[in-house]
């Protein structure tokens, strides 16, 4: 049984943004099998706390990471340089699932775990030179549902934000990493664990 199958009615939302291409599945994976995934992706993974440099001052990374790909070459973002483990099963199926829909490719995949809502990330774009011009990346969220913010980088009064849910796949191509920045901001509001998956194709 493949994904379409298994959850026929399978929703798409094109996000009204100008200077970008995004979708939302909101029910990519159905509530149990994104239960599921989550227990095994929270089990398996080698979990990571990086130091991260602000302002002349080292913090803790307000996030547990790992990262998994294709290779051995490492990863640079924010100032941290990862090196990828090998694909575990769960990973690799998840990651053929989001092929087939997205008709995309990638060979890596970037974890983060938010612990509560004092975990978060900052406003960034996901442009960094290894993922060549106009990446396409694909965000999957399990557990704790939080707002994912969009703001543009020319026009401060362009805005955007959605509530993710478990389960749900949230895909940007074109030109939305070159004219928007994104994040997870802290919150005060009692959440779950969420895990995020965002896949990604890095040129050698």
């Amino acid at each position: 049984m493949n994904l379409f199958e298994e959850n026929p009615g399978l929703e798409k939302i094109i996000l009204p943004m100008q200077d970008a291409e995004v979708i939302y599945y909101p029910n990519f994976y159905t509530q149990a099998k994104a239960l599921v995934l989550q227990d095994k992706i929270q089990q398996q993974t080698l979990w990571q706390e990086d130091d991260i440099k602000l302002f002349g001052k080292v913090f803790k990374q307000p996030r547990l990471t790992a990262l998994y790909g294709d290779s051995n070459k490492p990863y640079t973002y924010s100032n941290i340089t990862m090196s990828p483990n090998q694909w575990s099963p769960t990973l690799l199926k998840i990651k053929q699932d989001i092929e087939a829909i997205s008709n995309q490719k990638f060979t890596s995949v970037l974890l983060n775990l938010y612990r509560d809502g004092k975990d978060s990330n900052g406003w960034h774009s996901d442009d960094e030179k290894e993922l060549g011009t106009d990446p396409f990346i694909a965000s999957l969220s399990f557990g704790g549902r939080r707002i994912f913010h969009f703001r543009h980088k020319k026009d401060s009064n362009q805005k955007f934000k959605i509530e993710l849910k478990p389960g749900s796949l949230l895909l940007m191509g074109g030109k939305t990493q070159a004219f928007w920045k994104h994040q997870i901001p802290k919150t005060k509001r009692v959440v779950a664990p969420r895990i995020n998956l965002t896949f990604r194709y890095i040129k050698d």
